[in-house]
């Protein structure tokens, strides 16, 4: 069933920009806005070839996103001497 492969695409891509933006609000905002958006622009896409390729695409955003997404965090000092991310690779 396409809808439940979308739907399991769109909360892989929610849960990955909410690991690697952790903290900042303003990012994991705009994440999911651009996130919705994508797949609103895409809810009417019936074709057999369509489908399957941006399914792909959205996993492999969130695959990417979760593993090459580093952030940098802004120290006491001002500076951005420490950093978070959610490597596995």
């Amino acid at each position: 069933m396409v809808t439940g492969e979308a739907l399991i695409a769109y909360r892989a891509l929610l849960r990955a920009t909410r690991k690697s933006f952790a903290g900042d609000r303003e990012m994991l905002k705009a994440s999911a806005f651009e996130i919705r958006k994508k797949f609103e622009e895409n809810r009417h896409v019936v074709s057999d070839s369509d489908i399957p390729r941006l399914l792909e695409e959205a996993r492999e955003a969130a695959q990417f996103i979760s593993t090459m997404i580093v952030q940098a965090k802004l120290n006491e000092r001002g500076g951005y001497g420490t950093f978070y991310a959610v490597l596995t690779h």
